[in-house]
């Protein structure tokens, strides 16, 4: 994993050392930022291959960070909290990132997570050279974008890849379990309430942007399927 380069963004000075000591043993290449005041810049001109970020840092928070990257770039994020509660909230908002971490952790368990993303998005499935079209949506995975008409839609990571496993297949009923399985990048197990989440999120988005009838539909004691 020589050519993966990683962005540590964290404040706390012992905590980045420890990252940096483990992540390097892996033989990955670490920059590491203590403050958020030009960490966009920066992951611009870098255009790492993964983010670790911290929620709380001095000049930007980590939480306006992803969100910005997350305009331009779908490089995987782990953000960490040094709250476990803030974990629930995290994965509420769902704003963008592809794993959380609670402090104290253990760097080799961080490191182990940053290699099982890295595996899977550079095994990315499904399509994702070309365009999805279904209906009015446009789904470009490559340029992480979705448009319906002419409007673009901001998704989360996990919203765009949940929405671009039901295009794939239209018609087909997808369990929550399959559309955990294809959403999250780290094998995360999360609860059903937590799909149906996304799904209600999802289903907000597209019909304020169009029209049209119902696109994702709720096949009871099942998961959902397009039509």
């Amino acid at each position: 994993m020589a050519d993966n380069q990683i962005v540590v963004i964290e404040d706390e000075d012992k905590i980045a050392q420890i990252l940096v000591k483990y992540l390097e043993t892996e033989s990955f290449k670490v920059t590491v930022l203590n403050d958020g005041y030009d960490a966009v810049d920066i992951i611009k001109a870098k255009q790492p291959t993964f983010i670790i970020l911290d929620l709380m840092l001095p000049g930007k928070d980590g939480l306006s960070i992803c969100r910005e990257v997350r305009q331009f770039s779908t490089v995987p994020i782990m953000m960490l909290t040094a709250k476990v509660d803030e974990i629930d909230r995290l994965l509420g908002l769902e704003m963008g990132a592809d794993d959380y971490v609670c402090k104290p952790f253990l760097p080799r368990e961080v490191v182990a997570r940053v290699k099982t993303i890295l595996r899977r998005v550079q095994q990315q499935p499904i399509n994702m050279e070309n365009k999805i079209e279904f209906r009015d949506i446009v789904l470009s995975p490559d340029r992480f974008q979705c448009r319906i008409k002419e409007t673009e839609l901001e998704l989360s990571p996990v919203e765009f890849r949940m929405l671009q496993t039901l295009l794939t297949k239209p018609g087909q009923v997808f369990s929550r379990d399959r559309l955990m399985q294809s959403s999250y990048l780290d094998d995360r197990i999360v609860s059903h309430r937590t799909i149906d989440s996304h799904i209600k999120n999802l289903r907000k988005k597209i019909n304020e942007a169009s029209s049209d009838d119902e696109i994702i539909h709720s096949i009871y004691g099942v998961g959902y399927k397009v039509e």
